[in-house]
């Protein structure tokens, strides 16, 4: 199309959301501020357009595949009418629309209507919202942004980029000291036949489940990050080889008998691991990591679910 020429009158545009980097429109939703008094927004924390705000004004945003969506998802897993956020300006709901694949809060299936409270995630398809809501809404939201450079959005554990700037200052910390350090690399046994067999959606599911287990085992001085796909590294500072083996034989065995479950389904589920060590002649962390990989893959051809290291 050409360029259309000015005319004295102009007709209406749409109300637009400023994010950083772009203008996004998005259809339906005003950004007058009288009527986001009450500071609701969604952010998109995982899948396209990361980083993305919409906000709530009082009304209601439709969510599907279809082109005619007030939010678009262009994914296979999410119906072409798929869910409808409503606000009355004091209370945010999520109706799931009778999708095929469902609505989820907090990763429990939405049965009707949910009534969303601040920090709720919601996941719809292959996309993950985060419902904010209170008074400074813009420095809510900027907080939010800051994680999201740190922080993997499916599995609430660091990304790669903080992992290995985390290494780094880990690994000077111990040169400088003197003191161990080691590194655990984790893969998921199997991941793709999981996908092939019980779906994607139950695939994101097992991996929020497995950093759970993880998180909830590991020291505090620990730190476990996404490296990628299904493969997660974990920083062990004060330890070294000998204790990373046993750590790391206790994590297997836990993931092992731990319950992993999408919809009521029971999915089994086990990891290979495998361990490096800082030592003198090891300097660079990307040696480091390629150590512990080579160890990982030992694990794999070995059979899977073992500690190699």
């Amino acid at each position: 199309m050409g360029h259309l020429a000015k005319s004295k009158v102009q007709e209406p545009q749409p109300d637009a959301t400023t994010i950083p980097g772009r203008e996004v429109t998005v259809p339906g939703v005003s950004t007058n501020p009288r009527a986001v008094a009450s500071a609701a927004c969604l952010v998109i924390i995982y899948g396209d357009e990361l980083g993305k705000r919409i906000p709530l004004g009082i009304g209601s945003l439709k969510v599907g595949r279809s082109s005619k969506s007030d939010i678009q998802l262009d994914q296979d897993s999410v119906s072409r009418v798929h869910a409808e956020f409503k606000s009355n300006g004091s209370i945010v709901t999520v109706l799931d629309l009778g999708s095929t694949n469902g609505t989820y809060v907090n990763d429990r299936v939405v049965g009707g209507e949910a009534v969303l409270t601040d920090g709720d995630q919601i996941k719809i398809g292959g996309a993950i919202f985060k419902f904010l809501t209170g008074g400074n809404m813009e420095a809510h939201y900027h907080e939010e942004i800051y994680r999201l450079m740190t922080v993997d959005g499916l599995t609430q554990v660091y990304n790669k980029r903080y992992f290995v700037e985390a290494l780094e200052r880990e690994m000077s910390r111990t040169r400088r000291h003197k003191r161990p350090l080691a590194l655990a690399m984790l893969d998921l046994d199997h991941f793709k036949q999981i996908n092939d067999t019980y779906g994607h959606l139950a695939g994101d599911a097992v991996l929020r489940q497995f950093c759970a287990v993880l998180k909830a085992n590991i020291r505090r001085e620990d730190l476990l990050a996404r490296h990628g796909g299904e493969e997660f590294g974990l920083i062990l500072p004060e330890i070294d080889l000998a204790g990373a083996r046993i750590m790391a034989e206790k994590l297997r065995a836990l993931i092992e008998r731990s319950s992993f479950e999408f919809e009521d389904v029971k999915i089994p589920v086990t990891a290979s691991i495998g361990l490096s060590e800082r030592v003198d002649s090891l300097h660079d962390p990307v040696e480091l990591v390629r150590e512990a990989d080579e160890r990982l893959y030992e694990a794999k051809r070995g059979g899977r679910n073992t500690v190699r290291g």
